[in-house]
């Protein structure tokens, strides 16, 4: 099979890359390697541990083969593998962060990382600030001598500002500092961070990389020049991944991009549909024409996917838990990317500057890969016991 130069398109690419059949007999998927100890030919290769594989936690062919496939998305240097989502975001600030340093983290982030850095890392002396999601270039301000990374998300988690990525990234690097970035939401199809000036892509791969709603994992990509220093702290963490989940992963990136388009297109549809409902106050979307951000969506995203929050006309816990109730085809669960639907409330108490204000209950939507017009029906029912409640 020949490799990628570079002119195949996305579908081409997520079917073939990562992985050669010829390397392993013809076999269209790689092995499933199951691993702890490597053997050694000699004890001169095993002392200079000279050859290709040493030791299971630091990778095998089925490792390597997601590895490899998601370096030719994100355009990175390298790539290592790790258990869940959230470890994706721990184990590079672990790697990066140390004590005394000062962090600059997005208000709307992702709440499980809020929690790792309200935790963690300010018990082990890493100063970490806040700050407003759509500060732009304006995040100078913020810098102090000992700045050392800035913790991006774009959009937002669960309210979906757009970030000026670019900008960030521009006035970061002028003081010295590193740019990461949690891209779950666009995944490399629809945004390459570090085409955009980020050092380090974070993906939640539990979710459309994956796409069944049955495994969890994560993906860390670097620059060349952050690349060294990630690998051994992923090294030095022994955080690895196994080889069932690596393999589901790979094998949900074949049909990805097929996926991913779909689950695009129904859930802009449903967006600008819900806009006209009565019941809702307004649609968090950043490919709405409506989105304060839409603009800057367009300018630095080439799609969007599945994932977006509806913000009800008035009310609180009590509509928001009749709407959540009243709904039968979207599930109530955590996470997203999956091929079936689901709802869950937001709250936003943890924030300290993006709280809104937000007329009513916000709920988000992940919109699966069903039938648009049983999907509004379930939806309609949902809005009409909000407002009877």
């Amino acid at each position: 099979m020949a490799k990628n130069n570079g002119n195949w398109g996305i579908n081409t690419r997520l079917a073939h890359g990562g992985n050669d059949p010829r390397d392993f007999f013809g076999f269209v998927n790689p092995p499933v390697v199951h691993a702890s100890t490597v053997l050694y030919p000699d004890a001169a290769t095993m002392t200079t541990r000279g050859q290709k594989y040493t030791y299971g936690t630091h990778g095998t062919p089925t490792s390597d083969a997601l590895a490899a496939a998601i370096d030719e998305l994100e355009g990175s240097a390298g790539t290592i593998i790790v258990p869940s989502g959230l470890a994706a975001v721990t184990v590079p600030l672990l790697a990066f962060a140390s004590a005394g340093d000062h962090i600059l983290v997005v208000d709307s982030i992702y709440r499980p990382t809020r929690h790792f850095c309200d935790t963690m890392l300010k018990r082990m002396g890493v100063d970490v600030e806040y700050y407003e999601p759509r500060i732009g270039a304006g995040i100078k301000a913020l810098f102090r001598p000992n700045t050392r990374i800035v913790f991006t998300e774009s959009p937002a988690s669960n309210t979906y500002e757009v970030q000026d990525i670019p900008a960030i990234s521009k006035e970061a690097h002028a003081i010295g500092a590193m740019v990461m970035m949690d891209n779950t939401w666009a995944t490399p199809l629809y945004l390459r961070p570090l085409d955009h000036g980020v050092d380090i892509s974070i993906h939640a791969a539990t979710k459309y990389p994956g796409g069944h709603s049955d495994v969890l994992l994560g993906t860390v990509s670097a620059n060349e020049a952050c690349w060294p220093k990630l690998l051994g702290g992923f090294d030095a963490l022994g955080c690895c991944a196994g080889p069932n989940d690596v393999y589901q992963v790979l094998r949900g990136l074949r049909t990805m991009g097929v996926r991913l388009e779909h689950h695009g297109k129904n859930a802009l549809e449903i967006a600008r549909w819900l806009e006209t409902e009565a019941g809702v106050a307004r649609v968090l979307h950043p490919a709405l024409e409506s989105h304060p951000d839409h603009a800057l969506w367009k300018r630095d995203f080439s799609g969007a996917s599945g994932v977006f929050s509806v913000v009800l006309a008035g009310g609180g816990q009590k509509q928001a838990h009749a709407f959540l109730d009243a709904l039968k085809i979207f599930g109530l669960g955590y996470s997203w990317g999956g091929y079936e639907s689901l709802a869950v409330p937001v709250f936003l108490d943890d924030r300290t500057i993006a709280k809104g204000p937000y007329e009513g209950p916000l709920i988000r939507l992940q919109i699966g890969l069903e039938d648009l017009e049983d999907l509004k029906t379930d939806l309609s029912a949902g809005l009409a016991a909000a407002r009877a409640a």
